[in-house]
This record gives structure tokens, C-alpha cells and sequence, in this order.
């Protein structure tokens, strides 16, 4: 499953007043999530081995219908104007015969629409002409290698990494803005050099490196260390300076610190950091600005924080996420724990609350992942 994330701003509520400190107000989504994701079902063709939602063959008779999908719709119009950004994903929401209808549905009650696909022979350059006909506005697709061993090693079927060139260079003819996603594991992170190369050639319009969670098929494969981490945000940085694209990460919000960071030592202020590419996703993390829809219609933070809050076939979309105990913890940092709840950087960053609860079963717990210690915790350790 991949993830997207649109150029919408995604800072209502205020500017930082200080590098690492914001107003208690700002960069808490509570009024309405930036992107609701639709798991539309867990049919695929590929064998990925992170796949999150373990994606298999055949459809799920589980699925929500046609009709309950515009229902779901009609939940997302609840949160009012400015509506949610609604990712159409799966699996491979391209197995399913009705896609170009849903997105119809979505574009008719003007809500925004991106496609996150597989690439297999069910995409065509037919489908995505219909699906951008239907009101697709922008796209992502994955590249998890520089090359057709490393990609198709991951995704477990042969000839996907030049399937998916051929796909980029229809989203190209289809003037349809692309993202491309790229797994940041310990077996991809050598490569990333050589990956970073091939996407300046691409024409994107941002790069999303993926941290892996350890969840589904992905707890076979290791995460990188911290200090990797550090290093790869660092280094990501130095190329968002020069690259024909943005440079995001996901599931791994503290790239936010080294990037305010570096910024701020760089002589920019307040109001330039916040106006980057990076300043734009402050606070953006699972439960506070993203919301997921399973493809059974059950509610969790985010794909990778499988913690189930309801179900739009029972419950109310605007409710549960307005008031569940577990969309309020999580857009409320005072309850964080451990180094991520004395951080400066809490609202700005958050830490992957998905990594938290992978690792210690507490979504509130510090991310592993980062190895950041806050000056307070430094001097009580002293």
C-alpha cells in the first residue's frame, strides 16, 4: 500500500512562534484530517514483502460495496469544508470494477481524489486516462530499487520495475502530477544514492522515502538503526537543496527536526522554515491529519497503526475522529511518553506513533527510531 500525500497546505492554525515550540492551537488537526486513506480492498497482484495490509489474490466479500462507499463519501462532506483529500489505495484499488464510479462519487461532492496503485497488468494507459477522466488528480507509484533486481526482489513479481517506468511515462502523458514512494529498509538503504540518481530523471513531483514499520509482511525484513536514520535525514536534507522535487518522509517525522534544525543554523527564519516543503507537513502524523479506512469500513489513526476505533458501516466518520480517546491522544502530545513526550519538537514532529506501537505495543510510547534525546531528559541524566 502506498502512501500520498498531496500539495495542500497542511499548516492551518498558526506558524512556529519559536524554532521548535509553536502555539498550543497550532498543528493539531482536530477539526478535520488533511487526507483520508480508502483501503477500497486488499485484492493484488504483487507479493510485496512490506506489504501492510497483506494483500492477497481475490477480493474480500468483506469489502464495502458500491453503495457504501458513497456513503463513506458522504461521511468525508461531514467534516465540512475544507473537505479531507481522499487517497483511493489498497492493496490495489485498481481490482476493483467500480473505482472509476467511486471517484466520480467523490469528485461530484467536490471532494479531492489521488490513486495509489499497483503496477500490474491491470493498470492501462486506458484505466488511468478514465480514472483522471473520473477526477484522479494526482498519482503515486513505488520504486523500491535503482534498478530491476532490487525493485522486483521486493515486490515478488518479475518485470514490475519496467512496468512501472512505462507507467511514470503515462502519468507523464497524462499531465497527472506523480509521487514516488521508495522503502527505506537496511537492505534498501545502500541503494538509496543510486535511487535518488534515477528519480531526477523521472519528472516527479515529490520523493517519499518510506521507514519501514514492522508490521505485516514487513516484520520479516529489519529497520535501519538510529543512527542510520540520522545520517539518511541528513543526507536527505543536503539533496532537498538541489532536487527537481520534494523530498518527504513517512513514518518518520523526525527528518522535521534535523531539517528545522539545519535550517535554523543556516541563518533562515521562522516564517521561511515554515513556508518549505518540510515546514508545510509540521504536526502531520497518524491520527493528526490522516485518518484510514480499512477496506471492511473499519477506522484506524493510519494504515500502519492498526488500532480499530469503529466502522463507517455503524459509526459516524466525523465523530469518531473528532472525539475517539485515540484520535485525541494522539493529536494531544502532552500524553506522549518517554523522550517524545519531553521533546521540544512534539508538535512539530510527533515521532511515528505506528513505530511506537509496533515496538512496545503503546502508541503514546517514544518512536525507536529516533535517536534525538531532549536537553531536559540530557540533564536529568547527569
Amino acid at each position: 500500500m502506498s502512501q500520498l500525500i498531496t500539495d495542500r497546505p497542511s499548516h492551518p492554525g498558526g506558524h512556529p512562534t519559536a524554532v521548535g515550540a509553536v502555539r498550543p492551537e497550532g498543528y493539531v488537526y482536530g477539526r478535520a484530517p488533511m487526507l483520508v486513506y480508502w483501503e477500497t480492498t486488499l485484492s493484488c497482484g504483487l507479493a510485496c514483502r512490506h506489504c501492510r495490509a497483506t494483500a492477497m489474490p481475490d477480493r474480500d466479500p468483506a469489502e464495502l460495496t458500491t453503495e457504501e462507499g458513497f456513503a463513506l463519501l458522504d461521511g468525508v462532506t461531514g467534516f465540512g469544508q475544507p473537505y479531507p483529500h481522499v487517497v483511493f489505495t489498497g492493496g490495489d484499488p485498481l481490482r476493483r470494477p467500480d473505482l472509476e464510479t467511486l471517484v466520480t462519487a467523490a469528485a461530484a461532492r467536490g471532494i479531492g481524489a489521488s490513486l495509489a496503485p499497483a503496477v500490474t497488468p491491470d493498470m492501462t494507459i486506458e484505466r488511468l486516462t478514465a480514472l483522471k477522466a473520473a477526477g484522479i488528480q494526482t498519482m503515486s507509484l513505488s520504486i523500491d530499487g535503482s534498478d530491476a533486481a532490487r525493485h522486483d526482489g521486493f515486490r515478488g513479481v518479475p518485470g514490475t520495475f519496467d512496468m512501472t517506468l512505462r507507467a511514470v511515462k503515462w502519468a507523464h502523458r497524462l499531465e497527472m502530477p506523480l509521487q514516488i514512494n521508495t522503502l527505506v529498509t537496511d537492505e534498501t538503504l545502500p541503494d538509496l544514492p543510486a535511487a535518488y540518481e534515477l528519480m531526477t530523471t523521472l519528472g516527479i513531483m515529490r520523493w517519499s522515502l518510506f521507514f519501514l514499520i514492522s508490521m505485516g509482511r514487513g516484520a520479516s525484513l529489519r529497520e535501519i538503526r538510529p543512527a542510520e536514520s540520522e545520517r539518511l535525514n541528513h543526507w536527505l536534507f543536503e539533496r532537498s537543496k538541489t532536487a527537481p522535487f520534494q523530498i518527504k518522509t513517512t513514518e518518520a517525522t523526525h527528518y522535521r527536526r534535523v531539517a528545522i534544525r539545519r535550517m535554523a543554523a543556516e541563518g533562515l527564519d521562522e516564517a521561511s522554515i515554515a513556508a518549505t516543503s518540510v515546514g508545510r507537513g509540521f504536526g502531520v502524523r497518524d491520527g493528526n491529519g490522516i485518518m484510514f479506512i480499512a477496506y471492511d469500513g473499519s477506522v484506524h489513526p493510519s494504515g500502519f497503526l492498526p488500532v480499530r476505533t469503529g466502522n463507517v458501516r455503524t459509526d459516524d466518520l466525523v465523530e469518531l475522529y473528532r472525539t475517539h480517546p485515540v484520535f485525541t491522544s494522539l493529536r494531544d502530545v502532552t500524553t506522549y511518553k518517554g523522550r517524545c513526550g519531553r521533546c521540544e519538537y512534539a508538535r512539530l514532529c510527533g515521532g511515528s506513533r505506528a513505530r511506537a506501537y509496533a515496538w512496545t505495543g503503546d502508541f503514546l510510547e517514544s518512536d525507536p527510531l529516533c535517536p534525538f534525546v531532549p536537553p531536559i531528559v540530557a540533564e536529568r541524566a547527569q
